[in-house]
């Protein structure tokens, strides 16, 4: 049995990225088993794992790309359906560094507290400038129509309540909603409530698994280790990434709720509440 596992999705994802984020494995103490599960056209990855020669890492060619959700519901579904091969699963995009001990500090973490199901670290870019990753249940406003919203003094109010920056993100919390980049997870939690919902095919994925988490555990944001993510926000810097989020939105909403949302309302009450009565 493995201390966890991992997974990263790649869709013709830069050699030098994946040479990057396969060094910060290699420094892990843990044993720990990484899965490459390739959605490109063709596996020409099949080589250059070949040639890293690592038996802790396993190419895997999916032969289509059916999203990002269903990349990693490839090695999810072999995870639930196993009665023993980590305690933990770690979801990771390919374009995050992290230095050492990061890994095993958020491992001992979670060893200790069996109340919670998804654990994020605290986020920061290249430059070291910090993210504010973690996000309350959004509103349609948050997602969809403030991208039509000419005045940017309403959308960063908008953004100051729903990004959480009322908060002290030097402190551990428990919020709604995490980074879909660094997802480590109890693998408990995953066979309660299942993989990745594939009618999203990239955006959204990863908060409507958060959500069905948080509906069992605790999410928690944990700030004593960091990891830096290279290319954030990519839906912000191409239109066809933006139109992949809003019709991913509009998924989310269609499930969740658009403007009659009772669990969110609740959820969200209960984060700011117990925020401000802790500080």
């Amino acid at each position: 049995m493995y201390d966890f596992t991992a997974c990263i999705v790649t869709y013709n994802t830069p050699k030098n990225d994946l040479k990057k984020i396969i060094k910060c494995f290699q420094k892990i103490k843990l044993n720990f088993k990484l899965w490459i599960s390739d959605n490109s056209e063709k596996d020409d990855l099949k080589s250059f794992f070949k040639e890293i020669d690592d038996n802790r890492i396993e190419y895997i060619f999916n032969n289509s790309n059916k999203g990002f959700g269903a990349g990693h519901n490839v090695v999810i579904d072999k995870l639930i359906n196993s009665s023993e091969i980590s305690e933990f699963h770690l979801i990771i995009n390919a374009d995050i560094f992290f230095e050492e001990n990061i890994v095993e500090k958020i491992f001992e973490y979670m060893k200790r507290h069996s109340e919670i199901g998804q654990i994020g670290p605290k986020i920061r870019d290249l430059e070291g400038n910090f993210s504010y990753t973690c996000r309350l249940f959004p509103k349609p406003l948050n997602l969809v129509f403030r991208r039509f919203l000419p005045f940017k003094n309403i959308v960063y109010k908008m953004d100051y309540d729903y990004e959480m920056r009322w908060a002290n993100f030097e402190k551990i919390m428990e919020v709604p909603i995490l980074s879909g980049c660094f997802i480590f997870l109890r693998v408990s939690a995953l066979k309660e409530i299942g993989g990745f919902d594939e009618r999203y095919f990239m955006y959204m994925e990863d908060y409507d698994l958060c959500r069905r988490i948080g509906q069992k555990y605790k999410v928690v944001y944990y700030p004593e280790v960091e990891i830096f993510h290279e290319h954030g926000k990519a839906s912000y810097k191409s239109r066809k990434m933006m139109m992949f989020h809003v019709k991913s939105a509009i998924k989310y909403f269609n499930k969740w709720g658009w403007f009659f949302d009772k669990e969110r309302k609740i959820k969200n009450d209960e984060t700011r509440e117990r925020y401000f009565k802790e500080n």
